[in-house]
């Protein structure tokens, strides 16, 4: 089973999410993405594992998620977009390898027997990027996202909070 969870920044979407893997399993696996990048972003990720508790079990792994994922495991990834951004920055800006890459490594993902929870940011409703890498990224986020919406079971958009149901049948 495949939940695709999207929004903007600060809209929900990590803490409906690890709800939602707390109702599923036990148990779950949470599988951080991000590279540290500077302080802020380092106080970030600490507040989010602050936000888990012993059932969790914590996983990092920056681009290749499926040799981390064990079948009947319920797994909370977060997210699209840092795991996007390694791509990216790996390629030099390369939206072309960055999604192919991403791509491949997301279609392993679909033939591992788990409950995966893929979270993603909605960046392309917000302020047009001012540089060309930002609206680089922001095409490349837009077609990967639209890729693993293509392929998931349920799509769920958090506003300010609340989970709307996109795909799916409740």
């Amino acid at each position: 089973m495949l939940y695709y969870i999207t929004g903007g920044e600060r809209s929900g979407k990590s803490n409906y999410a690890q709800n939602l893997a707390l109702q599923l399993s036990h148990n779950p696996h949470y599988l951080a993405t991000s590279r540290i990048w500077d302080d802020n972003h380092r106080q970030r990720i600490d507040r989010h594992v602050a936000d888990r508790d012993e059932r969790w079990i914590s996983i990092e792994e920056e681009k290749e998620l499926s040799k981390v994922i064990q079948s009947s495991s319920v797994v909370v990834i977060d997210c699209v977009t840092l795991w996007l951004t390694n791509f990216f920055v790996d390629t030099e800006n390369n939206i072309e390898l960055s999604l192919a890459q991403a791509k491949a490594e997301f279609d392993k993902l679909l033939k591992i027997e788990a409950t995966i929870l893929i979270i993603s940011n909605e960046i392309g409703m917000g302020v047009h990027a001012t540089t060309e890498v930002g609206r680089k990224f922001t095409e490349l986020q837009g077609w990967m996202n639209q890729h693993i919406a293509k392929h998931a079971d349920k799509a769920i958009l958090m506003v300010s909070g609340i989970p709307v149901e996109i795909k799916g049948s409740k």
